[in-house]
């Protein structure tokens, strides 16, 4: 199933969790304090990190920052804040997911799953020129059965939220979609995160392609309904 990350420092909590993830096939290793889960994220290259906000050492912030600026394993946040204003902070910095304490150690399992689906692994098999195909816009090329979104050839990193939404808007250039249409492109489990979470998505990749296309404004918003991606956006900009 794959290698799962826990970083939990109450033991109660990181038993339970240990026990029904295995349950269900994962593997996993389990830190306690901050500076050893961010090591073991680095060196252990697990392929999703359950990461609990409050930490000894070093907080889950900082742990999902520096893990952002590097990579795009899923993260999901595992914590007893509850302010909307921490769910937002939790998606700006980059988690896929955002599981409040206390929670159902099976609805765990199951988000684990539905973000692990997002990725390549999780995509199901078809004919080849499905899962060969390459979406192109504005200089942007997005290739599902590789996770991979290039830029006038460079890579660009993007959460497995972010690549889906994408997916979804170049599948559909100039077409508005609505929030509900780009959660249904992610997962069901989404939806109980926040209401805000597609804005939150949304805000960073417009940030990610405006570094990387100047001037692009290549997602639009369409106050009331929600948003697309320009038709007119053909050009390839160089680097």
């Amino acid at each position: 199933m794959g290698h799962i990350l826990l970083a939990e420092d109450d033991p109660n909590v990181a038993a339970l969790l240990k026990a029904y993830l295995e349950r269900d096939g994962f593997s996993l290793s389990v830190c306690d304090n901050g500076p050893a889960a961010l090591r073991e994220v680095f060196a252990g290259k697990p392929d999703l990190v359950l990461l609990d906000i409050m930490l000894p050492g070093l907080d889950g912030w900082e742990i999902c920052r520096q893990v952002r600026q590097a990579s795009t394993i899923p993260i999901i946040i595992l914590t007893a804040r509850i302010d909307e204003a921490d769910r937002i902070t939790g998606l700006r910095l980059g988690a896929d997911d955002y599981v409040v304490k206390p929670f159902s150690p099976g609805e765990v399992v199951e988000r684990v799953k539905a973000v692990l689906r997002r990725g390549p692994a999780g995509l199901p098999a078809g004919p080849t020129a499905e899962r060969d195909r390459v979406l192109r816009h504005g200089g942007i090329s997005l290739t599902p059965s590789r996770f991979e979104v290039r830029i006038n050839n460079a890579a660009l990193a993007l959460t497995m939220s972010e690549f889906r939404i994408l997916e979804a808007m170049m599948g559909a250039p100039g077409r508005v979609l609505s929030r509900d249409q780009l959660l249904d492109a992610l997962s069901k489990s989404e939806r109980d995160v926040i209401d805000r979470a597609i804005d939150v998505h949304i805000l960073n990749l417009r940030r990610k392609l405006e570094a990387r296309i100047p001037g692009s404004q290549m997602i639009e918003t369409v106050r009331g309904i929600g948003y697309r991606l320009r038709r007119d956006e053909t050009k390839e900009n160089p680097q």
